[in-house]
């Protein structure tokens, strides 16, 4: 009898273990993903020149120029204005006001001179024309004739800007500014202090510039071409202004408290 029950003892404690053996531990696999990180938004820049550019059309070509209104900015406004009309200029043929009429419009290269400049901008044609008025010099000491394309105001005198201007076709040293108060040698001409051109942008298409300057002209006439260069336009590109996005205020929620109950 007790080898019985022993026995049976072993057998209901294997039965038991048994399945205690086979259960198997299910564990849950976790996928992860790798997190996409977002490129940084930049701020949208918008498209076009950073400074204002000038495009001449003329009879024989375009001059693209690039104008400096950081570094003479009376200069450069006075000459976007007249040449799309935005600013009001006086005919010397009728004494008239003119307004909304672009000055450039039609006129001529009055001047020309290989291997130095030309010259336009005068409602007369003949050199002595001008806007009716006149407005002051704008001098950089860092804007030097150094190089060909310089694009400047021609004048009479200190203070004398009109609307005549100038594209060199080659660094002329000696049209540079003195700003020596015992004034300036500048080749065979001296220089007064303070005295000097408006340079206010800067020309490319040079080929226009020396074709131009090499036309047929009348040298006893202050170098006037024979068959007349003429300004069709000047067209302005100027930079977009940004556009500063509008913030909405929205009125706050005052949250108010409820006394506490002592």
């Amino acid at each position: 009898m007790r080898i019985a029950v022993t026995t049976a003892a072993c057998c209901l404690a294997l039965s038991i273990m048994a399945p205690a053996q086979t259960k198997t531990k299910t564990t849950t696999t976790r996928t992860t993903h790798p997190v996409e990180k977002k490129a940084p938004v930049t701020p949208h820049k918008p498209a076009g020149p950073v400074e204002p550019k000038a495009i001449i059309e003329t009879s024989m070509g375009n001059i693209h120029c690039t104008l400096f209104p950081d570094k003479t900015p009376i200069a450069v406004a006075n000459f976007i204005g007249l040449a799309t009309g935005r600013k009001v200029w006086t005919d010397p043929k009728t004494h008239l006001k003119r307004v909304g009429v672009p000055l450039y419009d039609g006129t001529t290269f009055h001047r020309v001179i290989p291997e130095f400049m030309i010259q336009g901008g005068d409602p007369l044609g003949t050199g002595e024309g001008d806007p009716g008025y006149t407005f002051k010099d704008e001098l950089v000491p860092s804007l030097k004739f150094d190089v060909a394309g310089r694009l400047a105001y021609a004048n009479s005198g200190p203070n004398t800007n009109g609307s005549q201007f100038f594209i060199t076709e080659t660094p002329q040293p000696h049209l540079d500014a003195c700003y020596d108060e015992e004034g300036c040698v500048r080749g065979t001409r001296i220089v007064r202090p303070g005295y000097g051109y408006v340079i206010f942008g800067q020309c490319e298409d040079l080929d226009v510039v020396n074709a131009i300057a090499r036309v047929p002209r009348d040298t006893a006439n202050h170098n006037k071409p024979l068959t007349p260069v003429v300004i069709k336009h000047i067209a302005i590109i100027e930079p977009p202004r940004e556009v500063k996005k509008s913030v909405i205020h929205h009125p706050v929620r005052r949250v108010t408290k409820a006394p506490v109950k002592k």
